[in-house]
């Protein structure tokens, strides 16, 4: 029964309205750094500062691929 209480962690999903610190363009990608302070990218920023970031990360949520996953129009 105590397992039914136990809580859940779901990571933060992003959506539309999340735009990329550096062009204001959707943000695909979200950066947690270790001192607490987060940072969005589209997916052309996302592949400019990765390298220099992801090292310094503790967290990458990284949802690219909806860029790529057909829409309910399609």
């Amino acid at each position: 029964m105590a397992d039914s209480l136990a809580p859940t962690l779901t990571l933060p999903v992003l959506n539309a309205s999340d735009r990329c610190d550096r062009c204001g363009a959707q943000a695909y990608v979200l950066v947690e750094l270790e001192g607490g302070s987060n940072l969005l990218f589209c997916g052309h920023h996302w592949g400019t500062h990765e390298s220099a970031l992801a090292p310094q990360a503790r967290r990458v949520i990284n949802e690219l691929h909806k860029l790529s996953e057909p829409t309910s129009s399609e």
